[in-house]
Order: C-alpha cells, then sequence, then structure tokens
C-alpha cells in the first residue's frame, strides 16, 4: 500500500491483487531487470515460484531447449500444479520461469521444496535469499530502505508503522508519503490490494 501512495500510476517493484482469480489472491515482485517472484494464496495453500536470472538453475542457462533445474519443480503436489504450467509463471513457449520454488499446503505444518542438488561455488544459487529479502525481514524499517533507495525520495516512517499495523488508509497517509498523488487512483489500488480505506478518505473521495 505505501508503495502504491509513493508510484500510484507507475510499474512498481510491489504489487499485490486480492481478487487474481474468484477464490486466490496474489503478491508479485518485479524489479525491471528479469527478476521476479509470484505468491500465490489460495483455499489449498500457498505457492511460490521465484526468478533469478543470474542464477546458474535459470532454465536458460544449461540446455538448448530451456527447462527447469532437476528437482525445483519434481515435487510439486497436486494441490499446486496447475501453478507450474500457469501461462503468467512460462514463457511464450510455456516453459515454467523458475529458479526457486516453495509451496504450503493448507494443513501442514511447514514449507516445503523440492529435493534439489545445487552447484557448487555459488552463495544464493537460485536467489533465495535476495527475491525473498523483504519477506524475511518485515519490518517498516527494512521496507524504508528499499524504498528510498529504489524511488531515491524519503518516505515517512510513521506512515509505514501504520500499514505494517494494517491500520486503515486515510488522507494523512496520502500527504505523508506523496502529497500530490491522486487520492481517488490511491483508492483505487486500495482496492486492488484489499486495504482497508477509512470511512471519512472514501467520503471525501466520494
Amino acid at each position: 500500500m505505501a508503495e502504491a501512495i509513493v508510484n500510484p500510476e507507475g510499474e512498481r517493484y510491489y504489487s499485490y491483487s486480492a481478487r487474481w482469480s474468484e477464490t486466490e489472491e496474489a503478491a508479485t515482485m518485479r524489479n525491471g531487470s528479469g527478476d521476479e517472484y509470484d505468491i500465490v494464496f489460495a483455499p489449498t495453500g500457498a505457492y511460490i515460484r521465484g526468478f533469478d536470472h543470474e542464477s546458474p538453475l535459470s532454465p536458460y542457462h544449461h540446455e538448448d531447449v530451456p527447462a527447469p533445474w532437476p528437482g525445483v519443480l519434481d515435487s510439486v503436489p497436486e494441490a499446486f500444479r496447475a501453478y507450474v504450467d500457469e501461462p503468467a509463471f512460462t514463457d511464450e513457449d510455456g516453459c515454467p520461469v523458475v529458479t526457486v520454488c516453495l509451496w504450503r499446503e493448507a494443513d501442514a505444518p511447514s514449507w516445503e521444496t523440492g529435493r534439489v542438488t545445487f552447484p557448487e561455488g555459488h552463495q544464493d544459487p537460485d536467489g533465495s535469499t535476495w527475491l525473498f529479502q523483504l519477506l524475511l525481514d518485515p519490518t517498516p524499517e527494512a521496507f524504508q530502505t528499499f524504498a528510498e533507495d529504489y524511488y531515491e525520495t524519503s518516505v515517512n516512517i510513521e506512515a509505514l508503522r501504520d500499514f505494517f499495523e494494517l491500520r486503515p488508509l486515510d488522507r494523512r497517509h496520502i500527504a505523508a508519503l506523496n502529497p500530490l498523488a491522486d487520492v481517488g487512483t490511491v483508492i483505487a489500488e486500495a482496492a486492488t490490494i484489499g486495504y482497508p480505506v477509512a470511512t471519512d478518505l472514501l467520503s471525501d473521495a466520494g
């Protein structure tokens, strides 16, 4: 939600759709350099696929015909098999664009991955450490560091703290993060994200 205010009309690094389908929600990352991830939240559980274009596990680095690295997708359970071939997660030839994959069925006690033999000599072979860096440090301060570096602008920490506590979006947050942002556009983005909006802000916009 914070990034949607800082950059309400441009391509964003992180985005969220509360209505990815009738039964699913999805979080996405696109860094503009070919690296990306998607997290699908479904009644069956959650599925994550990530792609680091410089990873030695890239489908494009080791075969004349691109193919996922052995083990990355081989053990994906039936509950999530549709995501392996999901057009949004594959290239124009149907090859899964993936270097890392995780899943967790709704009743499972922990996350699971396939059995992957990683090539030697790489500190982060599948890109998972840096791709999911902010997910592993879910704090306002971490997001502030990212956003100020990426957008080259100051980002109000108090507004971020409100968002991390899921306090409803109001005019104060917009003024703190981007006073030039169109309120109607921000409210529309909040609806896409599924983020709560203060009643008075909706009344003012209406």
